[in-house]
């Protein structure tokens, strides 16, 4: 296969599976500190809600809003992510993304009220949405192909540890200070990340053909926005039911005319062709299964130990935290299980164990040792490690260079959907559960539904990766058709 232009050739005499030079690591860390602020500020959030709930004197189940309202903003301004690092330069966009994301942590940590919250986390959506795309652009064009399982593995462990820290920190602070402390955590992380940014990130830029789709903005911005809103109020309950199905009918004739703008114009916002490459389409249908568990799971799990066990804000950080322990571990290996068995073998087998996964913990119960709920946990942690490297690998494996901006964009974007997706799922089969029941309150019944829906939800992903080639990705992964490795040096 031909490599993309903008990517370097590769030196003479090396091959699969060669180490990252000190420049291309480096760069991977810097993009990993805004992962890391990103992640923290996620699974800190998820911990303290119960307890932000009290504070605000709403519904545990309506500060979903609190996650939703993040990732509207990641999904209305990630599609202008790649274009407008284009246009002004990877370094510039990746530093202002930091400081709003940053300008947004300050006004959440100052927030009276729930719908300021809700507002304070849209404008951190807004930097998160330009922080992560555009990260993952400077690696994409500064990394050699056959080097770029090596660049996610660097860019993706520091940010393990936003989640791997998060619950027990959001449990801490929560207890014995304040939920109003997970945001103000983020402020120095932010700094650091803007220093290393101006010493160290690449000024690329790109010309790409045609003018901004400025039009195509709008549109999938009104249309990503209305239907998140609209799933979100309805899986609550709350609001008027009129006007939440006028919010979802907007949202689906904005879809509706941007499919029809986007077959018109020749460089789209969303360019809904980069769906004719196999890989990337198969990973974008396998991985929105499998993000569908990834944003409920930390919606799920810490609320029910809290209202379901009894259990502080602390005691429930010390248990969650060890399913991003058990990813964490697990970027140790993805790279020698990937060679060893390529992406398909080992896509299919894990998307099976990550959704039975699921259904294991709709059993947890408080009689249960809490040793034994940890191991459930990491090992779900390690099976959604491994799955959400292999799909962030293999998408870009027969992207052309040309292309690689829009891919990332239209990537992303889908991951933030099926996130938030996720989240209204589990939100709405709990009420739905409640309300079948007619209890005013949850129960652990309630958490054990949203369990096996989205464990059975997760399952669509392993049939999606059985359909990929035995040979894709083949040239990233280094493994070789029939068995063994095409070479087995590097790290």
């Amino acid at each position: 296969m031909k490599l993309p232009a903008i990517l370097p050739p590769r030196a003479p005499g090396t091959g699969r599976g060669v180490p990252l030079g000190g420049r291309e690591r480096t760069t991977a860390l810097i993009v990993a500190s805004a992962l890391l602020m990103e992640q923290l500020d996620s699974t800190v959030l998820t911990t303290a809600l119960p307890a932000m709930s009290r504070s605000f004197r709403v519904d545990p189940l309506h500060m979903s809003v609190a996650l939703t309202s993040y990732l509207v903003g990641l999904a209305v301004f990630i599609p202008a992510s790649g274009r407008i690092a284009d246009r002004l330069g990877s370094r510039t966009v990746f530093r202002g993304a930091i400081a709003l994301f940053v300008i947004g942590s300050l006004l959440c940590a100052q927030a009276p009220s729930l719908p300021f919250l809700a507002a304070a986390r849209l404008l951190q959506g807004m930097g998160g949405a330009m922080m992560v795309p555009v990260g993952r652009l400077v690696l994409l064009r500064t990394v050699p192909k056959a080097q770029i399982v090596a660049a996610m593995f660097w860019m993706l462990l520091p940010a393990s540890l936003g989640p791997l820290l998060g619950p027990v920190v959001g449990g801490v602070l929560t207890t014995y200070l304040s939920w109003r402390w997970i945001f103000y955590i983020n402020l120095p992380i932010g700094v650091l990340g803007m220093a290393l940014t101006t010493r160290f990130i690449p000024q690329l830029r790109e010309c790409p053909g045609g003018g901004f789709d400025l039009p195509g903005m709008a549109l999938s911005g009104v249309s990503l926005a209305c239907l998140i809103f609209g799933l979100e109020s309805a899986s609550r309950g709350a609001g008027n039911l009129a006007i939440t199905l006028v919010i979802l009918a907007v949202g689906l004739t904005a879809a509706l005319l941007y499919a029809r703008h986007a077959a018109r114009t020749p460089n789209p916002i969303l360019d809904f062709r980069l769906m004719r490459v196999a890989t990337f389409r198969l990973s974008v249908l396998g991985g929105s299964a499998t993000r569908l568990a990834a944003g409920a799971s930390p919606f799920l799990i810490p609320s029910m130990l809290q209202l379901g066990f009894g259990l502080n804000a602390a005691q429930s950080g010390l248990i969650t935290f060890t399913g991003p322990m058990g990813a964490l571990c697990m970027r140790l290996f993805t790279r020698r299980l990937l060679r060893r068995h390529g992406f398909r073998t080992l896509m299919t087998a894990n998307g099976l164990s990550a959704g039975l996964l699921l259904f294991a913990c709709a059993l947890f119960r408080p009689g249960w040792p809490f040793w034994t709920l940890s191991l459930i946990l990491f090992l779900s942690g390690v099976a959604q490690s491994l799955q959400f490297i292999s799909y962030n690998t293999i998408a870009y494996a027969d992207i052309e260079g040309g292309r690689m901006s829009a891919a990332t964009s239209f990537y992303t974007t889908f991951q933030q959907m099926t996130l938030t997706l996720g989240i209204c799922i589990a939100a709405g089969s709990m009420a739905l559960s409640r309300g079948i029941a007619g209890r005013a309150t949850l129960t652990l019944d309630d958490f054990s539904v949203a369990f096996c829906v989205v464990g059975a939800l997760a399952l669509l992903a392993a049939p999606v990766s059985a359909r990929l080639r035995p040979d894709a990705g083949n040239e990233i992964s280094g493994h070789r058709a029939g068995g063994g490795c095409a070479l087995r040096t590097g790290t």
